[in-house]
């Protein structure tokens, strides 16, 4: 129940338990104080007017129970008219937009008082989150120099003959390492500059049908060492208007992880369709799957459900988050749908234009 419906239900029956308390009052004031004094011949008059107090309750009553519903009604429902606007304004807010303020009704009081008290919480949420992005940003920045260097040095390090072969294999595995640390400094970068409202898409129209070719062409050369099959269950011509370099990385991306978490003689399925107003990419990949329980947080930044923690499998948790942000920076969406141990299907759907 409502708290409105609660409310006007307290005051429709307070106001009719009063109407009741007043009849109560009146028939032991007008009627039995009478007739402590009173000889039986007067009785008959006496029940005619109790029959009276009870019509005038059944016709004034009722009425009275109606119009105290309506009214409590309508001045519960004004009265919680600011706060209705006020849940609908704070809905709306999320960690996108923190910046939103909620509107002052300007009347003073306790509903412009909790406003104030949550643009402020908003406000310190807003500077606690810019923060965070200047924090990681200048980390990331910070770290880039000195990973090209170590990277320089291990590359020089490997040109060096005299190594064993142990210690080349060392050095193989630390430029492994370094690159790996190197993609995730790269994706927090992308992520944070993105969040930041600091990537510009350079919008055109682009064949994306090309796009899928060339990905169809990249997913057969990876999945030649795991002895992957890679099919391209169809590719009709459809032209978006987005940032070809984006989209590109996008499906780069989504082939990587296809590849990545699949088994030994698995498969790999690529399709891109015409629905409507929209293009509609499914890639599916047969491996370990991804659980009930953790598909809501697929995309989100580091998340590696098991079994992605295995360490056989190279990664960092970004892939998804960045292929997310490219989707809804073209205005579409992406989901993931997963039966663990059979099939796991990645779709995204783009607007269609620019053709």
């Amino acid at each position: 129940m409502t708290v409105r419906a609660r409310l006007t239900l307290w005051f429709s029956g307070i106001l009719f338990a009063t109407l009741v308390a007043v009849s109560v009052l009146a028939y032991f004031e007008t009627v039995a104080e009478v007739r402590k004094g009173a000889d039986p011949a007067a009785k008959l008059e006496e029940e005619s007017d109790l029959r009276d107090i009870l019509v005038i309750l059944a016709w004034c009553g009722l009425p009275a129970l109606a119009v105290s519903l309506g009214g409590g009604w309508w001045m519960v429902r004004q009265a919680l008219a600011p706060v209705a606007a006020l849940t609908k304004a704070a809905e709306q807010i999320t960690e996108h937009n923190l910046g939103r303020r909620l509107p002052c009704a300007g009347g003073g009081d306790e509903l412009d008082r909790l406003t104030r008290v949550f643009n402020a919480m908003t406000q310190r949420l807003e500077q606690s989150f810019q923060r965070v992005r200047e924090f990681t940003l200048h980390a990331s920045h910070e770290l880039k120099t000195p990973l090209t260097v170590m990277r320089g040095e291990l590359e020089t390090a490997l040109d060096d003959e005299a190594l064993t072969a142990a210690q080349r294999r060392r050095v193989e595995s630390e430029l492994e390492e370094l690159q790996r640390l190197t993609t995730i400094v790269d994706g927090l970068t992308l992520l944070t500059k993105a969040d930041a409202g600091q990537i510009a898409l350079t919008l055109k129209p682009v064949q994306l049908d090309e796009l899928v070719r060339d990905s169809y062409a990249d997913l057969q050369i990876l999945g030649q060492a795991s002895g992957l099959t890679v099919e391209l269950a169809g590719c009709e011509a459809v032209t978006v208007q987005g940032d070809a370099h984006r989209l590109r990385q996008l499906l780069l991306n989504l082939a990587d992880n296809a590849v990545k978490y699949n088994q030994p003689g698995g498969s790999v399925t690529l399709a891109l369709r015409r629905a409507g107003v929209e293009a509609r990419i499914t890639l599916a990949n047969t491996g370990p799957g991804v659980r009930p329980e953790h598909l809501p947080r697929v995309f989100e930044r580091f998340f590696r459900g098991d079994p992605a923690h295995n360490r056989d499998v190279d990664g960092c948790g970004l892939g998804l988050s960045i292929a997310q942000w490219i989707v809804v920076a073209h205005g579409g969406s992406i989901r993931l749908e997963s039966e663990p141990g059979k099939l796991t299907t990645v779709t995204v759907r783009l607007p269609v234009g620019g053709g």
